[in-house]
């Protein structure tokens, strides 16, 4: 009974929801990222794109990151499939956390249910999360294998809430560095918060997102002031 008590308690202590994009916004895993990209055209014989086009597109699906950089549709998956054996085996060393996150992530736990919301494999996310040793201030985690349509579509971020226990007047807010965070929150009918630590266009990210920060660590003060 008193777990059960505990347990009630700390919930209606953490009366908000914060959703967080994972890369560009509590990670930095350009450098897998790019020499996974390097890898997967080394292995078609194609040259592979500057590392600026590569990084304007981060945040986007994979298959549609390869398209937008010319590789045909047809052949998109191969490439995908190509990107993704090498990036399982560089991701954890290649990868680091951006500065202030895990402060900001204890600092919002005490306020809020938490979730993940990327196009990342969920895999490899939780991995990361647990690399680091922060999956365990998340209460859910939505990765590309468990939805039919990515951001910017609703569907991630609906499904997060659903997960969460979000009920209609929840304070909840999805924090990420691209102009796809803030359009599927807005799709979804929450607050978003654009980060600039990441890959986003910040004119983008200030036309579109209801607040605009540094980093991870001010959004989430944001959040805690209102």
């Amino acid at each position: 009974m008193a777990q059960t008590i505990y347990q009630l308690k700390e919930d209606q202590l953490r009366s908000k929801i914060i959703l967080f994009d994972l890369d560009g916004t509590l990670i930095d895993s350009t450098e897998a990222i790019l020499e996974s990209f390097a890898k997967a055209y080394a292995k078609f014989d194609a040259e592979v794109p500057a590392d600026e086009d590569i990084k304007k597109l981060i945040g986007l699906p994979l298959e549609i990151m390869f398209v937008k950089l010319g590789v045909n549709e047809a052949k998109a998956t191969d490439y995908v499939t190509a990107y993704k054996e090498h990036y399982r085996t560089v991701h954890t060393q290649k990868t680091v956390l951006l500065p202030h996150v895990e402060e900001a992530l204890k600092i919002a736990r005490v306020c809020a249910r938490m979730g993940i919301v990327t196009t990342k494999t969920g895999k490899y996310s939780r991995e990361l999360l647990e690399h680091f040793d922060i999956m365990k201030y998340f209460d859910v985690l939505i990765g590309s294998e468990d939805v039919e349509n990515l951001k910017p579509h609703p569907e991630p971020i609906l499904k997060a809430l659903d997960a969460l226990k979000y009920s209609y007047g929840t304070v909840t807010y999805m924090i990420g560095d691209t102009i796809s965070d803030i359009l599927s929150a807005q799709e979804a009918d929450i607050a978003s918060i654009g980060v600039l630590s990441g890959y986003g266009d910040a004119d983008e990210l200030e036309e579109d997102a209801d607040f605009v920060t540094k980093d991870v660590f001010d959004a989430v003060k944001i959040i805690g002031n209102i």
